[in-house]
């Protein structure tokens, strides 16, 4: 298996992002409709200021609050401590930092943009194709 591939030629580059001043209602409705369990949060410049995920949008469901709750924004239930990792890293090293965590997405970002993301199944992919 290569130990030198590189993150940036398997990861995805087409990750959907939302903004941090977006409704938190929007964002759930944004995840369900692209269809993924989670999203990188942006700022205004386009930096990556957190991530936001289907967990993060159920705490609506137990927030007291009611309808001032919903009215939330996103910087209200993101989480901001978010694990990134540069498109340059080797396939090797994202997967020793996937073992050591329980994430299945990294977010991958360079110089503060969010550039792609990769997962656990994009690395099973390139680690089958690699032991034919």
């Amino acid at each position: 298996m290569p130990q030198l591939a590189k993150v940036r030629e398997h990861m995805d580059t087409h990750v959907p992002t939302v903004p941090s001043d977006m409704p938190i209602l929007d964002a759930a409705r944004f995840l369900i409709r692209h269809r993924v369990t989670g999203a990188p949060v942006v700022d205004a410049a386009g930096n990556l200021v957190g991530v936001l995920t289907e967990l993060d949008c159920l705490k609506l469901l137990t927030t007291e609050g009611g309808d001032e709750a919903r009215r939330g924004k996103v910087s209200q239930y993101m989480t901001d401590k978010v694990v990134t990792i540069p498109p340059d890293m080797t396939i090797s090293y994202a997967t020793g930092v996937f073992l050591r965590s329980n994430f299945r997405r990294l977010i991958v970002v360079e110089e503060g943009k969010v550039v792609g993301a990769i997962t656990r199944f994009d690395i099973l992919r390139f680690m089958a194709s690699s032991l034919q």
